[in-house]
């Protein structure tokens, strides 16, 4: 697997045209599993509206996002969001997408270890899930690859950007698990 160098930004340094930017890239890609997203950011004045919602949503301590950047270009190459936080049951769940031309290079599993370390220590959650389609197969490993557990598959419980209703498989991950797994 080739090693890229990428680096984590947070959303106080990201600015609306490089975003817009990011997702008009791949909003095709995007579409179906982030169909939010991919409508949210169709030009740069929603992006605009998108970002300072998001950035309210994270002074609020309702969400958090992480912005994957390219060191050598400077172009942001990646999104990881937690989102449905629950105080009440310490959970929230864990989304994600990188740029098509940086698949497969490792960059989205160690974005979501960061994530995950950043839910268990800094927002005392005890557990972090994530919910994928099942015929997404590189966010099956990621998953997988972050010790996250396959619990069930939840029927037709999302709504995809083509209308369709789809499954979801449901991943999770308890702070017990990971660090039991982490220290051996």
């Amino acid at each position: 697997m080739e090693t890229v160098s990428w680096r984590t930004d947070r959303i106080a340094q990201i600015l609306p045209q490089e975003f817009f930017n990011l997702v008009d890239r791949n909003r095709e890609h995007i579409r179906k599993t982030f169909p939010i997203t991919a409508f949210a950011n169709s030009d740069l004045e929603k992006t605009e509206q998108f970002l300072t919602q998001a950035l309210e949503t994270e002074q609020k301590e309702e969400g958090y996002y992480f912005y994957l950047r390219s060191p050598l270009t400077t172009k942001l190459i990646g999104y990881v969001v937690v989102k449905n936080i629950s105080v009440r049951t310490s959970k929230c769940e864990l989304a994600y997408f990188i740029d098509m031309d940086y698949e497969g290079k490792g960059i989205t599993t160690k974005a979501v270890a960061n994530a995950v370390d950043f839910c268990f220590t800094e927002i005392g959650m005890n557990k972090v899930f994530i919910c994928t389609s099942p015929v997404n197969k590189g966010s099956q490993r990621i998953a997988e690859k972050n010790g996250f557990v396959k619990e069930g598959i939840l029927r037709q419980e999302f709504r995809n950007g083509y209308g369709e209703f789809e499954d979801i498989i449901y991943f999770g991950l308890l702070k017990s698990d990971h660090y039991n797994t982490n220290e051996r």
